[in-house]
């Protein structure tokens, strides 16, 4: 069965992040940035460049995704009071408030997403499905796009820095090839690979840049990789350790939902570290342990007492070859995974589901979704949920 087409154009992907964020005046500049078809990342490199401001200055509360149109609150301490506008963004200044706006400050997202290129039976399958999604949810896996640090090896570079390998935590962040680079990235990452070890060859060949930086840093402390991984930008590394602490937290999930769903109503999903299962047609007993349910994010500074959880946390970590105390980072202090609890299973909110002719493909159909997630949610698990398990049972023969 082909795949869905989303995303076809950058506005069937739509994301109005949520907020009362309070304007009640501050040194803290406030704006909404409007962006298509660029990152989160990428435009906030913009803004800081063109404005001429450290890093430091800027605060926002999620990455949105690259390839849609999305709308999201920035804040800049003594930030220009006027709007900002370049050809894949405007960031327009709202007015001034007491503190930074951070991720707690997002109250929710609301999405509008196109699905395309549907048959009549396969939309009028998603459209059913749509009933179940509200009643039982979906699973809160984090998602393929939290996953963007992965490399071609699926080597996380949280594990050997938890480690204390130094070294190849920096050749993963700088050196290894990764699909989203890009042609500038490849070309610095190739040099780095081919003459790695070779520090002076190695400055010599790359462009002024980031990675130039850290190499001229080894030039002189050859063997200094922990020093050297201390000067990758804080707001990477703070990527990598959430990849690392996601992905976990998924297969923690994913064991859970095993062990408290009967196995008929599992469906395998593959996302871009695992396969993972989601579920359909839940009985009450079943949603009302599910519903509610939150587990904590695994890290060094979680405490669980001695039982089931605690059993399962073991037990995944081991699998993956750690233990929870070797969660941590060492070096350097200004990096931290997170700490706190994750819903088990997220519910869409002031939905809409409604089937229509694709006017982008003519004779097909269309499913076009309205809907509200809460903050960390992803709207593509809910797309997985409508697609991917429906899929799944009419290939086994199902209803």
């Amino acid at each position: 069965m082909p795949p869905v087409k989303l995303k076809s154009q950058p506005d069937d992907f739509q994301v109005d992040e949520l907020s009362d964020f309070p304007l009640e005046g501050g040194p803290f500049a406030v704006y909404r940035l409007t962006k298509e078809s660029l990152g989160t990342p990428e435009a906030i490199t913009a803004i800081l460049q063109q404005w001429n401001l450290s890093r430091s200055q800027i605060s926002y509360g999620g990455l949105k995704d690259r390839h849609a149109v999305t709308q999201q609150w920035v804040t800049i301490h003594r930030g220009p009071r006027q709007d900002l506008e370049q050809s894949k963004f405007l960031l327009a200044y709202q007015g001034q408030a007491q503190q930074p706006f951070t991720p707690q400050d997002i109250a929710g997202n609301r999405f509008r997403i196109v699905l395309r290129d549907l048959s009549k039976d396969r939309a009028a399958s998603i459209a059913e499905a749509a009933g179940g999604v509200v009643r039982d949810g979906a699973p809160n896996y984090f998602d393929d796009q939290r996953f963007g640090s992965l490399g071609v090896s699926g080597e996380f570079i949280a594990r050997p820095w938890c480690q204390g390998d130094y070294e190849r935590a920096l050749w993963l962040a700088i050196a290894e090839p990764n699909s989203h680079d890009r042609p500038d990235d490849r070309v610095e990452k190739e040099i780095l690979r081919e003459y790695w070890g070779n520090w002076e060859t190695c400055k010599a060949k790359l462009p002024r840049s980031s990675r130039r930086s850290i190499i001229t840093y080894l030039v002189d402390h050859p063997t200094h990789f922990r020093n050297a991984f201390a000067l990758v930008r804080v707001d990477l590394r703070s990527l990598y350790l959430a990849a690392y602490q996601s992905d976990l937290w998924n297969r923690i999930l994913s064991a859970w939902l095993r062990e408290h769903c009967r196995a008929e109503v599992l469906h395998p999903v593959e996302l871009a570290t695992t396969t993972v299962p989601f579920f359909r047609d839940l009985n009450d007993e079943e949603r009302g342990v599910l519903h509610g349910k939150e587990l904590p994010l695994p890290s060094a500074r979680l405490h669980l007492d001695e039982g089931p959880l605690l059993t399962l946390y073991q037990r995944i970590l081991n699998e993956q070859g750690l233990d929870l105390r070797e969660l941590r980072v060492k070096y350097p202090r200004d990096s931290f995974f997170s700490k706190g609890e994750r819903a088990a299973v997220v519910v869409p909110q002031e939905w809409s589901c409604v089937v229509g002719a694709d006017d982008r493909y003519p004779g097909r159909q269309r499913v076009t979704l309205q809907f509200r997630l809460p903050r960390g949610a992803y709207a593509t698990i809910i797309v997985k949920r409508l697609t991917e398990c429906v899929e799944t049972e009419q290939q086994q023969g199902g209803p």
